[in-house]
């Protein structure tokens, strides 16, 4: 008796779920607005186009008889670089260590003697970089031990020279 109570139960909800379907308050779902008419085209003319207008700079003034112009003493130094700082290190390098190229990335991400470093496909002893830091106007490569493997000056914007540990050149470029 208890499965002919279920049985009934069941078929009442299937039946009125089927007469959910049939209500006029459900639209078709398959409605597609109306097209829109075709707009007017207008004529294609092909015409040479004019002539630019000259245009005129001024010209530049004379100079004054007594002006004072600076001049770069040739004999000098290099101007001091910018200093260097962890957000203009952060990015991806192209490295060049012992005439092999790789890549190494310095997110700023906290990690070891400063922040996390990854070197992708690079050759020993720059394959077992894992961190960097700032130092003055250096930047040091670790090792996971803490060891420093490399150690780079600025050489200008976007540019490090350095050696190895072991003594080898190494350059980054961006």
């Amino acid at each position: 008796m208890g499965i002919g109570k279920i049985g009934l139960a069941a078929s009442a909800v299937v039946l009125l779920a089927a007469a959910g379907c049939q209500s006029e308050r459900i639209s078709r779902v398959d409605t597609r607005p109306t097209p829109l008419p075709a707009a007017p085209a207008g004529n294609v003319t092909a015409s040479q186009l004019p002539p630019p207008a000259p245009t005129s700079f001024p010209e530049t003034p004379p100079a004054a008889p007594n002006t004072q112009v600076a001049a770069i003493d040739p004999n000098a130094g290099a101007a001091p670089s910018a200093p260097v700082t962890e957000g203009g290190v952060a990015g991806v390098w192209n490295v060049s260590v012992g005439g092999q190229s790789c890549r190494v990335a310095t997110p700023r991400t906290k990690f070891g003697q400063g922040y996390r470093a990854a070197p992708l496909r690079c050759p020993a002893p720059l394959d077992g970089v894992k961190s960097w830091a700032v130092q003055g106007n250096q930047m040091i490569l670790y090792n996971d031990s803490g060891s420093q493997v490399a150690s780079l000056s600025s050489s200008g914007p976007e540019k490090f020279n350095g050696t190895t540990s072991s003594g080898s050149p190494v350059s980054l470029t961006r």
